[in-house]
């Protein structure tokens, strides 16, 4: 099991610290723009697509009660554990990352903005990394089921 956590922990703070550095960048002011995304400051108040910003100050506890829940369960099931430990460190590294950005800044610092034939939300390499993470979880579940060892 301590290989495990080392794995899961080993994880979660590459994936932090690269949140870090990359949001310092745009925090510091860097722009950059293209006909396809464009990478900028924002403070998003609430989750995906902004929901639930009426929370306010209340939504960055119940992330951190959410996450403590979910690590409890993961920690306990430790089949699921040992078979997705870089899968969880990704998924808890990105989301320390924006709950710390709530203590910091009031709102997750996002930067990228996708407008190419369509505008999607903003967003930042922790989402692109809990995504990830949630992504590896469901295909390696789904090999399984199909007799396939990972």
């Amino acid at each position: 099991m301590a290989k495990t956590i080392l794995k899961a922990a080993i994880s979660a703070v590459i994936i932090f610290i690269l949140d870090r550095l990359i949001k310092l960048l745009f925090l510091d002011g860097s722009t950059w723009h293209s006909e396809v995304l464009s990478l900028y400051l924002v403070l998003n108040k609430g989750v995906a697509f902004s929901m639930f910003a009426f929370l306010g100050e209340w939504l960055k506890y119940i992330q951190i009660v959410i996450i403590t829940a979910l690590l409890v369960f993961v920690y306990r099931e430790k089949l699921f554990f040992t078979q997705n430990a870089i899968a969880v460190g990704m998924l808890f590294g990105a989301g320390c990352g924006n709950i710390l950005d709530r203590f910091l800044y009031g709102g997750v610092v996002d930067y990228i903005a996708w407008h190419y034939g369509f505008n999607f939300a903003v967003f930042n390499f922790a989402d692109v990394a809990i995504n990830f993470g949630v992504f590896l979880i469901i295909v390696k579940m789904a090999w399984k089921k199909r007799g396939n060892e990972v």
